[in-house]
């Protein structure tokens, strides 16, 4: 058994050779013997034992065993991660699993993971180890080619702004890094201030990938790195939340660090849509996907910039049969047209959301003052995935109570 999972187990074949071996190693020598973490060992030894004993056969079922293995590769990284091993430890693992796989397989084998419930923490390690990995290759991809006005070169026009900023910070960073406290004086720090309060305007960038790209990944059944960037904007969101508060308590030397890791994130941040994310939704997007984005977009609205002329979004079906005169709903006490329970709904001062048996968000009212964000991009999502991912929990328990009785 152990000579098929590594041919430096071959010599185990020896007459003789096994039993000695028997009487005196351990799984962690044998691991070592072969060169194979011992978490790999593990998994391959469970795999031979399944097969030996009747398990998956050569073509029945064969090509599951294999994707399992390769799963069970990618969970074994993963602990590598949370034990302490750096992106750079793992990379060459990682690297050889990619050489079996591609990119859509490996986010496929990610999303199984979450789907298993491993924490997000640990996904966004694997996250940070899968554009590591691809870097090079990555590198080397054509740069984007969107018209003026679509979505995608708004977005990336909105990049180049924040990169900007991040640069001028980093720039007023190296300074800070110099200072005692006594130097941090309250005008470097209002200027420190101001700098974030312009940087801060980027939530409107990650509110519309969120409310307008992440439902159209998953209609195309990709939500891994939907949930996965969702996270690290909640991250950079509490990193700019809490420079607030070194403002105002702490050092020189505290904020810099601080500060620093910001930097580094929200330009992580920006590789990651530029290479990965956009292309991925240029690829999988219709044009009729298109134009719901950016029907949608303006309702959250734009950081820094305005979309540019030029692309022209198609004509929605939705669109083309409500040119018509309005139809009227017969209600339990009277009728009214669509324009009329619109203006109704959006008038009332309260925020309405629909929510249908199979927890699905059919309608929202889009009043002027909303307690959260949203656009018709949300429209027939799941509700727990309108939300982020840290208060999902709290989102399922109101559903939850909903359904049982406990609440009106």
């Amino acid at each position: 058994m152990l000579p098929s999972i590594s041919p430096v187990y071959s010599k185990l074949n020896e007459p003789g050779m096994l039993e000695q071996m028997g009487k005196v190693a351990t799984l962690e020598m044998i691991a070592s013997m072969g060169g194979i973490e011992l978490h790999d060992l593990v998994f391959r030894l469970a795999s031979e034992i399944e097969r030996f004993e009747g398990g998956a056969s050569a073509g029945d079922g064969g090509d599951d065993r294999k994707d399992d293995e390769k799963l069970q590769s990618l969970k074994s990284i993963i602990l590598d991660l949370h034990s302490g091993k750096t992106v750079e430890e793992v990379k060459d693992r990682f690297k050889a699993l990619a050489m079996e796989v591609d990119s859509s397989e490996i986010a496929r084998m990610e999303q199984e993971l979450i789907e298993e419930g491993l924490p997000e923490e640990e996904i966004k390690k694997l996250c940070d180890v899968h554009v590591e990995v691809f870097r090079e290759s990555l590198d080397k991809k054509k740069d984007i080619d969107a018209p003026p006005g679509h979505p995608v070169h708004t977005f990336m026009k909105e990049n180049e702004v924040l990169d900007g900023y991040l640069s001028v910070l980093s720039g007023m960073l190296k300074d800070i890094g110099k200072m005692d406290s006594a130097e941090l004086t309250a005008e470097k720090k209002e200027s420190l201030s101001r700098m974030m309060d312009s940087i801060s305007d980027v939530n409107k960038h990650y509110v519309r990938k969120e409310n307008q790209l992440f439902p159209l990944l998953e209609k195309y059944n990709v939500a891994g790195p939907s949930q996965v960037m969702w996270a690290l904007h909640d991250d950079i969101r509490a990193m700019m939340k809490r420079t607030s508060e070194l403002l105002e308590e702490g050092g020189p030397e505290a904020l810099k660090e601080h500060l620093d890791g910001m930097v580094r994130t929200m330009k992580d941040m920006i590789y990651k849509e530029e290479k990965v994310l956009f292309p991925m939704c240029l690829d999988k997007f219709t044009e009729e996907d298109w134009s719901r984005v950016r029907k949608g977009e303006e309702e959250i609205g734009y950081s820094w910039i305005e979309p540019e002329e030029g692309w022209t979004p198609v004509m929605l079906e939705e669109d083309i049969h409500s040119g018509g005169a309005p139809g009227r709903i017969r209600l339990d006490e009277g009728y009214l047209t669509v324009e009329q329970m619109n203006f109704m709904l959006r008038s009332l001062p309260i925020d309405i959301s629909f929510v249908d048996e199979n927890d699905r968000v059919q309608y929202y009212s889009a009043t002027d003052e909303r307690i959260f964000p949203r656009s018709p991009g949300v429209i027939g999502r799941e509700v727990s995935k309108c939300h982020p991912p840290k208060s999902v929990h709290i989102v399922q328990k109101i559903v939850d109570a909903f359904r049982s009785g406990e609440r009106d």
